[in-house]
């Protein structure tokens, strides 16, 4: 186990291109630590600085004690689990999890012995004998944790592997990893483009947009005080609904005139955002008028689709809840509402 501390780290391309802004955060010892964002924001990136199979521009990476920009990845105690699995397809399921073992010069009875203390973690003891191609897409992710855990790493890296699986076993096997960290209490590092899978499984989560870290925090710190519009549109499932507002005399009102019944931030004047999550909402109260397009039926609950001041909204209720389509008054919660700056789209 081991704490990860960046110091500065910065990512520039031959090219110009920068993949990662310069950031400094620390991981601490046996935590689980989710890299989330969208294609191309410099998450990959950033683990693969960890795992030193990206160069560093600039800053300092440690991990532990020691100081890794220089080590060779072989030498930094890590293991990773891919996307792909990347198994050899010509071994045994035992081969392939001890393989890394035996580069070391482990003997052939240790090897055994931690071979099937993983299978036997994994439920993986009845396929050793087995060959990938005879295994289910989750069996071969077992494989691949297997050969893992079998080199006792201080840093589990995770390259999104749980994507290639169908949703039901990905919802398994999510559970599956966490619980395997937590037994192991080894550090680890998770990327990720799926907000479920981040807000499920961290500790602590990192948003990354467009190279920049746009916010750490728990997940409840995450989705209950977003740092930005980017972060509170994507942390959420339905996303929260932004609006265009102007604030005059303590006053909200949508650009289409309509006044919201809620209190102005302080100090706050002109054109602002508001943010208010699709569950924060009480369909059928208050006087606030929600024209509703669509409704989606998603088993335990419906999620209403429409407009609000003529700006697109969206509003979740429970499954027992009768709504239609048409003009239906929402009451909206002072205390969830969120304010933003309309200019930069960070919290006010």
């Amino acid at each position: 186990m081991a704490q990860v501390l960046l110091e500065g780290i910065h990512k520039v391309y031959p090219n110009g291109f920068e993949a990662v802004q310069t950031c400094s955060f620390t991981i601490q010892d046996g935590e689980f630590v989710v890299l989330v964002g969208p294609s191309g924001c410099g998450k990959s990136t950033l683990l693969r600085m960890i795992a030193g199979l990206e160069e560093i521009t600039e800053g300092t990476l440690s991990i532990g004690d020691r100081v890794v920009n220089d080590v060779d990845p072989a030498d930094r105690n890590i293991a990773m689990v891919f996307q792909n699995y990347a198994l050899y397809p010509h071994m045994t399921v035992a081969k392939n999890m001890g393989y890394g073992l035996k580069n070391r010069g482990i003997s052939k009875a240790a090897i055994e012995a931690k071979v099937r203390e993983a299978a036997d973690m994994l439920n993986l003891s009845d396929y050793l004998d087995r060959r990938p191609s005879q295994l289910s897409g989750g069996q071969r992710q077992r494989v691949a944790m297997g050969r893992a855990i079998v080199r006792q790493p201080d840093l589990f890296l995770f390259d999104e592997p749980l994507s290639n699986l169908d949703a039901k076993l990905r919802n398994q096997m999510r559970i599956e990893v966490r619980a395997l960290q937590r037994r192991l209490g080894t550090t680890a590092v998770y990327v990720t483009h799926d907000q479920v899978e981040a807000m499920t499984m961290a500790d602590r989560i990192i948003v990354l947009n467009g190279g920049r870290i746009e916010q750490i925090g728990t997940p409840k710190e995450i989705y209950n005080t977003p740092a930005s519009t980017f972060v509170a549109s994507f942390m959420g499932a339905p996303p929260m609904n932004v609006l265009n507002a102007t604030v005059s005399d303590q006053q909200v009102t949508l650009d289409a005139g309509l006044e919201l019944p809620v209190s102005a931030p302080a100090a706050s004047s002109g054109p602002i955002l508001v943010g208010i999550r699709p569950e924060d909402l009480t369909l059928g109260e208050g006087t606030t008028p929600f024209d509703v397009q669509i409704v989606e039926e998603l088993g335990a609950q419906r999620l209403l689709h429409g407009t609000l001041g003529g700006q697109a909204f969206s509003v979740n209720v429970n499954k027992d809840h009768e709504a239609g389509t048409g003009t239906i008054p929402v009451g909206i919660n002072p205390g969830a509402v969120h304010f933003f700056s309309r200019e930069d789209g960070f919290r006010i």
